[in-house]
């Protein structure tokens, strides 16, 4: 007579079901960038020991949920938000319709000299000056972005020397009265640097995406801007439109 083997069924520990169901928590209560209540708050909330609590945190932690910052607390790390990519792309107005609240800052406004690379790319001699904006992205109060944008047209510096924060596309919309249209997008990807990783918050052998633009003037061929963008690659899902 055959005898069928029986393998016991395989049930979730307990701290495979908190894990679980701070993920719904997380899904359906907490955006990129908070942070959750103490360990021990959580484990009162959820009825178990604080090892307990801890062995699901961790689990939520290798999935690239949370992330443990020492001395602060449990940050809630985001899904990656989708930005698509086409001629009137904007920043600011995508990720509002997504329900996020985006900022930029302008880190640094000078004139300077191009360089092989930067001349290259404007179409304009090396060496000859340039407008130098560097801004700084958030996407909830989390660095997402820093970029450099380059531009040729030096009758824009009076303007842009006042420009501190915002959308810049939309600030050189109204107060130079030229809209800017994307016209073409080069992306590689690459380790970032110490001062990179300072900036944007990332773990020493985070991926960045390297994203090259260049943008034209409305209308025309002319061309207004080259701007250099890297970005938090588990921020980021860029989507190409056809």
């Amino acid at each position: 007579m055959t005898q069928i083997s029986r393998h016991p069924t395989s049930y979730p520990t307990r701290y495979q079901q908190i894990a679980a169901q701070l993920e719904e928590e997380l899904r359906s209560r907490y955006r990129g960038g908070d942070y959750l209540p103490s360990e021990q708050q959580l484990a009162d909330h959820y009825q178990v020991n604080r090892h307990t609590l801890r062995r699901a945190v961790d689990q939520l932690v290798e999935r690239g949920w949370l992330q443990r910052r020492h001395g602060v607390g449990i940050l809630v790390l985001m899904r990656p938000y989708d930005y698509p990519l086409h001629a009137k792309t904007r920043f600011t107005q995508n990720l509002l319709e997504q329900g996020n609240h985006p900022t930029s800052e302008c880190l640094l406004a000078v004139l300077r000299p191009c360089n092989g690379h930067i001349a290259s790319a404007l179409g304009c001699e090396e060496g000859q000056q340039a407008i130098h904006l560097r801004t700084l992205r958030r996407v909830n109060g989390v660095p997402m972005s820093v970029i450099d944008h380059y531009l040729p047209d030096l009758d824009w510096w009076p303007a842009l020397q006042q420009f501190r924060q915002g959308s810049l596309h939309e600030f050189i919309e109204q107060h130079i009265h030229q809209p800017l249209s994307r016209r073409q997008t080069r992306i590689s990807a690459r380790q970032a640097q110490a001062k990179e990783r300072q900036l944007l918050e990332l773990a020493a052998d985070a991926p960045l995406l390297c994203v090259r633009t260049l943008n034209v003037c409305s209308g025309s061929d002319r061309l207004a801007e080259y701007s250099v963008s890297l970005a938090r690659a588990d921020m980021l899902e860029l989507t190409m439109e056809h």
